[in-house]
């Protein structure tokens, strides 16, 4: 008999669903929705760095994709899944009441900001991050070095401070914050009142600052002597976390109604989708999987015989489990790639799009068209003149910092920087230097994962960079000076969470069974030019000097 694992990835832009025969790990059918409220820039001020996503882009996106998944699947499928695995974007936390229902879903709090999730790339914590990381500096027990060392403002501590100094009334109302990926298995499961809440070990241990030996989180007494605000928070959340192969509970009545699927579904603990991604790309001891999208997220695996007692700094976290049970999950990443890109697409596009809104001459159909069709085909045509420049040619160096530093240590006070411009500076010469400065920074990572004892002997890339643009994976691979193996599926993520969602269906044991038969093949392998290695290590040392120039002019600011 055919037997199915779903698993849905929660992006930044949009929710994807994937479902995949457990048997013969084959990805039958996908779908992808778009968040409505999201789309339409709702409840962010970029300006600010603030970012929110509404819990019903969530919910009815949840409700589209998986109703239009059956429309492309086969006739019965919806019945014979076995099990459900999430994951999402983090650390994307938010606030619920008593009842453990989220502050937006309530009438008085549909339209406030600081009641929605506030999106990993939301950066309006800086403060409250540093706050945290000098208190840790100060306890007698580090509660950061197992996070790096550093906390950063996209994570959960940060976030939740912020909102609760930011806006009374959200602060009166809510009793607890709970991250995305927990969220969305409490919901299918109907566990999302704070006394029946379960969480999963990923978000908890990179972000919550969650560890055994210390018994879950750190003392109440450490976050009120960071502000008062926090008082009893980590005594509201569950100290026992969860890894991604185990059952977080069983589909309910109104979910297996709403989205076709047999009631009692087994719904694994959910986690954060750079970890899944790994899983979907057999990530092991040695391997490097670097997950590229609007940012980057780097993970890889340790054994606890190499980790030993090791506090690897600089990074997102290393949490016993946080990837495939029996693993130290270690986590690094940039803090925008994609997202790079897109800034400089919107860059040079500003005049045009303006002019093109502002004509008399066109209807509106033929704007947006024409709009459409420029914003489509800019990277495009980018990409194909900056790959024919040569190496070092347009004397440009830039940082990948747009959106801060994510790793290695943590900063989002630091901001990009381009030197080297000139009259003869085309938009191809900048676009090529941005794509060599996302290429550096993620040396950054790989090295400081060599310099702490890590060893990173290859990369396998996923994600939609890795597979539409040619040029930006050759950069990649000339600058590492090593091969890069890019996988076949195009939901990885979605893949990694149906890996889990058939183990807590009973179709495999464990995760590494499962792995064994759904884990994605490769499509294809980037190899370094050995001559434009070499020329790369002298840009790669000029790219150190303006990082340690904006890290100087960064701290300046803050004295």
């Amino acid at each position: 008999m055919t037997s199915y694992a779903l698993g849905l990835d929660y992006g930044s832009d949009s929710v994807r669903a994937l479902l995949v025969d457990v048997h013969s790990g084959k990805e039958v059918a996908t779908n992808v929705v778009y968040y409505p409220r999201w789309k339409k820039g709702l409840f962010c001020v970029p300006a600010k760095d603030q970012f929110r996503q509404h819990p019903l882009d969530y919910l009815e996106s949840l409700e589209q994709v998986i109703q239009g998944l059956w429309e492309k699947a086969p006739a019965g499928a919806a019945a014979q899944v076995i099990g459900i695995g999430f994951d999402t974007t983090g650390s994307t936390p938010i606030a619920v009441d008593r009842d453990g229902v989220a502050l937006a879903l309530k009438p008085e709090f549909a339209e406030n900001p600081n009641a929605m999730f506030v999106l990993w790339k939301d950066h309006t914590a800086v403060k409250e991050a540093q706050e945290i990381t000098a208190a840790a500096g100060k306890a007698t027990e580090n509660y950061l070095k197992y996070e790096g060392g550093i906390y950063s403002s996209e994570w959960f501590w940060a976030k939740t401070l912020h909102v609760l100094r930011e806006d009374a009334a959200v602060a009166k109302a809510a009793y607890l914050w709970v991250e995305h990926c927990d969220w969305m298995s409490a919901v299918l499961t109907g566990t999302t009142h704070p006394s029946k809440l379960r969480m999963g070990r990923c978000a908890t241990g990179h972000k919550l600052m969650w560890h055994e030996s210390w018994g879950g989180y750190p003392p109440n007494d450490f976050f009120v002597g960071i502000d008062p605000l926090l008082d009893g928070l980590r005594d509201k959340l569950p100290a026992e976390t969860f890894t991604s192969d185990q059952t977080c509970g069983h589909l309910i009545g109104e979910w297996a109604e709403r989205l076709g699927l047999p009631l009692g579904t087994p719904v694994s603990f959910s986690a954060f989708d750079c970890h899944m991604g790994a899983v979907a790309a057999n990530v092991k001891p040695g391997v490097l999987t670097k997950i590229m999208g609007t940012s980057t997220c780097d993970i890889t695996v340790a054994t606890y015989d190499d980790i030993g007692d090791k506090c690897i700094a600089g990074i997102c976290g290393q949490v016993d489990g946080s990837v495939t049970p029996g693993f130290v999950g270690l986590e690094a990443g940039q803090s925008a790639f994609g997202d790079l890109y897109a800034w400089f697409r919107s860059l040079v596009n500003w005049p045009v799009q303006h002019l093109l809104a502002d004509s008399l001459l066109l209807d509106d159909a033929t704007k947006q068209k024409l709009a459409q069709e420029i914003e489509d085909n800019t990277l495009v045509a980018l990409s194909k003149a900056a790959s024919q420049l040569a190496i070092g040619e347009s004397g440009i160096t830039a940082l990948d910092w747009v959106n801060g530093r994510r790793t290695p240590d943590a900063d989002q006070t630091v901001a990009m920087a381009i030197a080297g411009l000139k009259m003869g500076s085309s938009a191809p010469h900048v676009f090529r230097a941005l794509v060599e400065a996302t290429a550096y920074g993620a040396r950054a990572i790989i090295e400081r994962f060599k310099q702490e004892g890590v060893a990173i002997n290859s990369v396998v890339a996923i994600g939609g960079i890795s597979k539409k643009s040619d040029f930006v994976m050759q950069t990649c691979a000339d600058v590492w000076n090593c091969p890069i193996d890019v996988l076949e599926s195009e939901q990885s993520c979605a893949l990694g969470a149906a890996i889990f969602a058939a183990v807590v269906g009973g179709a495999y044991p464990n995760v590494e069974a499962a792995q064994k038969v759904m884990a994605s093949t490769l499509c294809k392998t980037y190899q370094p030019n050995a001559q434009a290695a070499a020329a790369y290590e002298a840009l790669y040392q000029q790219y150190l000097t303006l990082a340690n120039f904006e890290n100087t002019r960064a701290a300046g600011a803050k004295a």
